[in-house]
Formats: C-alpha cells, sequence, structure tokens
C-alpha cells in the first residue's frame, strides 16, 4: 500500500463426508416426463439416528408441494428451507456461536470486526469524507459486527465527527434481529405499527446513532453507502447444473419413489428456463452452481454505489469460478446431509466470485477476492493484536486473543478458506485529469490512493 493510505490505516489502528447418491430407477412426476438421479455428492454428517429422523413440518410441506406440481430447483428447496416463514430455518431458530450449527469470524474475536470498521473509515475518507454515511449490514448475525465497527466509530470519533452516520440491518430472521437489537439498541428500540412501514424496528445506540432494520435491501434509503456483507451470500439460493451428453440439465429436488419420507436429487429430463439462460458460454466445468439472486442483489449493490457513492465489502468463503459442487449443510458444527431433515440445519454453498464480478458490470469497479488471511494481514491484524497483548495481563485472555488470531489467519482454518470481495465506484480508482493549458507540471498526476486490505500494507 501506498505511503499515505500506511500511515492513515496505521493511525487508525492505533486508535483503536462425502457418500455418492445411489442410482435407483427414475421416477415420473408424471405419464409424460420423467426424472433420472442426479449424480451428485451429498454431504452429511455422523449424527445419531435420532438426528437424522426427519423433521415432519417441513418434510410434509415439501413432499406435498414437489407431490402436487413435480420437482422443485435446487434454489426453490433451499429458499423453503432456510426462509419459510413459518417452519424456516432461519425464521425459528438462533443458529450462530458455540451453542448453534456454525460461528463466523465476528463472534471469533473483535479485531475482525474492528478492522472492518478501519476499512469503512478508510473508504469514506478516500471518498472524500462525504457529510452522510450509511452503515449496511446484509445478514448481520447476532450483531457482532455491528457492534465491533461502531466502537472503532466512536473511538474515532474526531476523525467522522463531521458525518452524519447512521446504521441500516436488512434481516429477515426474527430471532436474530432480536439479538441484534439487544446487542445494539438495548431496551431503546421500538417495533413498526404495519407491514407497511419498509423499517420493521428502530432504535438508537448508546451514543445515539440511529439503527434502522429492513427485510430487503431495496427498502434502505438512497445515499453514500458503505454495504458490509459478511457470509450473507453463501446462503442464498443456488441453482445447480449437471453437463450430460444432451447438454446442460438442471438439478432438481424430488420425492425417492422408494421411500416417501425422504427426498433425493434429479436431472431434468429438457432444458429449463434457468438452465438456458444462467449458463455462461464458454463454461467448462461438468458440474456449476449459480447463485442468480446474488447476481441480483450485485446488480442492486452496484447501481446504488454508482448512483449515490460507497463501496460495497462482501467476505464469505467462495472460489473464483473454479469449484464445481459445493452445496452442503451444517448441524451442531458438523457437515449435515443437504436433504435429510429439511429445516434443521444450515444449508450453504460457496460464493462463485466471478460470476459476481461479471453480473456487477461495467459501473464499478470490483476487487478481489483476496483470502482472508491477506486481506487481515494488509489491514494491519499483527499490529492489533501486538496492541492488545500489551494492554492485557490475563494469561488466559491473552491465550484467547492468540488463538482466535491463529483460526483467523491460519491457512488450514479460515485463513485460505474465507476471502474478500469490493464493490467500489469507478472514480475511486481513477487517475485525475491532466490539466488543460500551457502551465507545465513538475509531478506527474498522483495515482488514485491504494484500497486498505486489498495493497500491502507499508508503514513509513
Amino acid at each position: 500500500m501506498g505511503a499515505f493510505v500506511g500511515v492513515k490505516t496505521s493511525y487508525l489502528i492505533s486508535r483503536s463426508f462425502i457418500r455418492p447418491v445411489s442410482p435407483s430407477a427414475a421416477v415420473s412426476c408424471s405419464s409424460s416426463v420423467r426424472w433420472r438421479p442426479a449424480q451428485l455428492r451429498l454431504f452429511c454428517s455422523s449424527s445419531s439416528p435420532d438426528e437424522q429422523k426427519p423433521r415432519p413440518s417441513m418434510l410434509r410441506h415439501l413432499t406435498s408441494k414437489i407431490k402436487a406440481t413435480g420437482p422443485i430447483t435446487v434454489a426453490e428447496y433451499m429458499r423453503e428451507v432456510l426462509t419459510n416463514p413459518v417452519t424456516g430455518y432461519y425464521v425459528k431458530n438462533s443458529m450462530l456461536g458455540a451453542d448453534g450449527d456454525f460461528i463466523t469470524s465476528p463472534e471469533i474475536s473483535q479485531m475482525f470486526g474492528e478492522l472492518v470498521g478501519i476499512w469503512i473509515i478508510s473508504e469514506w475518507m478516500g471518498a472524500g469524507r462525504p457529510k452522510q454515511l450509511q452503515l449496511v449490514e446484509l445478514g448481520p448475525g447476532k450483531g457482532s459486527l455491528a457492534a465491533d465497527v461502531l466502537r472503532v466509530f466512536r473511538q474515532l470519533s474526531s476523525v467522522v465527527g463531521g458525518a452524519s452516520v447512521s446504521l441500516h440491518l436488512v434481516e429477515v430472521s426474527p430471532v436474530l434481529a432480536r439479538l441484534q437489537a439487544d446487542a445494539l439498541t438495548g431496551s431503546s428500540g421500538e417495533e413498526a405499527d404495519g407491514d407497511e412501514d419498509p423499517v420493521y424496528h428502530r432504535g438508537r445506540t448508546r451514543d445515539g446513532l440511529p439503527v434502522s432494520w429492513y427485510r430487503r435491501l431495496d427498502d434502505v434509503p438512497a445515499g453514500f453507502s458503505v454495504f458490509v456483507a459478511q457470509e450473507f451470500f453463501d446462503a442464498l439460493p443456488i441453482h445447480k447444473f449437471q453437463r450430460t451428453d444432451r447438454g446442460w440439465r438442471e438439478v432438481m429436488v424430488d420425492v425417492d419413489p422408494e421411500k416417501e419420507e425422504q427426498l433425493r436429487f434429479v436431472l431434468a429430463p429438457s432444458p429449463t428456463l434457468a438452465s438456458s439462460t444462467l449458463i455462461q458460454a464458454g463454461e467448462r466445468r461438468n458440474h456449476v452452481e449459480v447463485c442468480a439472486e446474488g447476481g441480483a442483489i450485485i446488480q442492486q449493490l452496484a447501481r446504488r454505489i454508482t448512483d449515490g457513492g460507497g463501496a460495497a465489502l462482501i467476505a464469505d468463503y467462495g472460489h473464483d469460478g473454479t469449484k464445481t459442487d459445493t452445496f452442503r449443510g451444517f448441524k451442531g458444527h458438523q457437515l449435515h446431509d443437504v436433504l435429510s431433515s429439511p429445516g434443521s440445519a444450515d444449508l450453504t454453498a460457496d460464493v462463485d466470485f466471478s460470476y459476481l464480478r461479471k453480473t456487477a458490470g461495467g459501473g464499478v469497479a470490483c476487487l478481489g477476492p483476496v483470502s482472508q488471511r491477506n486481506f487481515l494481514k494488509n489491514m494491519g491484524i499483527d499490529a492489533r493484536l501486538q496492541v492488545l497483548l500489551r494492554s492485557c495481563a490475563d494469561p488466559s485472555v491473552r491465550q484467547q486473543l492468540i488463538s482466535s488470531y491463529d483460526m483467523l489467519m491460519n491457512p488450514k482454518k479460515m485463513g485460505e478458506r474465507f476471502h474478500f470481495f469490493s464493490l467500489l465506484q469507478l472514480s475511486r480508482l481513477a487517475r485525475p485529469t491532466a490539466p488543460n493549458g500551457l502551465k507545465l507540471e513538475k509531478n506527474k498526476n498522483p495515482a488514485p490512493l491504494p484500497v486498505a486490505g486489498f495493497t500491502e500494507l507499508q508503514y513509513s
């Protein structure tokens, strides 16, 4: 990173089982259409038979739906299982943390959220310090990341004090929204009177910053915004496609004809609208997962950044267009069969950053993906760790700091598994134009400031 950004960032830091699907006889959903099992891997856990017992409500809903209309897409399956308003996994469960089904980086260490906060301030400064700054988080979990970011803003109030800062959270889970409200606003919040109000909950932090909750990104007000999505895109519904001798076919979810209480994957016998439109030209993989909903959200973010200014920072596990079958489930921190006990486990798939880059279009600049290890190191996590260790005398707390650092940074843990990806205004990276006239400049036009996290940090 260039000297100026290096000094700026360092100053801010100082302040602050795989099993194959057994092929079985093809099953028909009508007298004229036949379906055959898809050759996929199913991720499963070593859980007990009791834990594998189907969850009646969601399974009954899905089997009834499939029997009535035929096999459903993997995207529809994910959407129903995760966000069904009655029995959806995200709607009914508190799934985060040591007692849940998975744990995320903000819960592992405060350093993660602090450095994201530094990144936000760095980009706000790089954009010329706009008077309005909206912090928008998609899928805020328990609110840990937002709390850490706001603590950085509080510690650096002398830097950002001239801006009107507000927090906007996009959350579909009532369970998680209550946890977020408790963590961020305490008892100061209030619920909306009716469904017509796009803000269904609002409150203020102890420092008086307004916080608003929305169910849709569309409802967040326009204006200069920095969007953060940490482990958000991986849970969005995906379509799965398999190359066959007859061309691309979509993978669907069907009821097993031999076991009515069990689901299975099948291949659509003919092209579907999704298989005809979502496969990229020149695709060389034999199995592809496409998150059309993720692409649509990226396009929304790109439009908002182009029109109102700002940036987006996406942190997730994923790949740059190289992986194939990554759809899996998590239950109790263990891999879980994605078709077993629907509604009782989290479903996820690696983010295809190459697809996000293509759908963003040419109106924004895309940076990354870079590994979490490199991003946090570029942001100065080593310096931040030393600051925390110097201020801590408790041996157990010091060990916890070191252990959480290792979890975030170790290539065999989260360091190389997770990646960062960013959208920026094109003007953010544009070289200033040369002045007109006869005046000769002694120095070349200055290069645009490097973007924190995506370029190596240098102290000077």
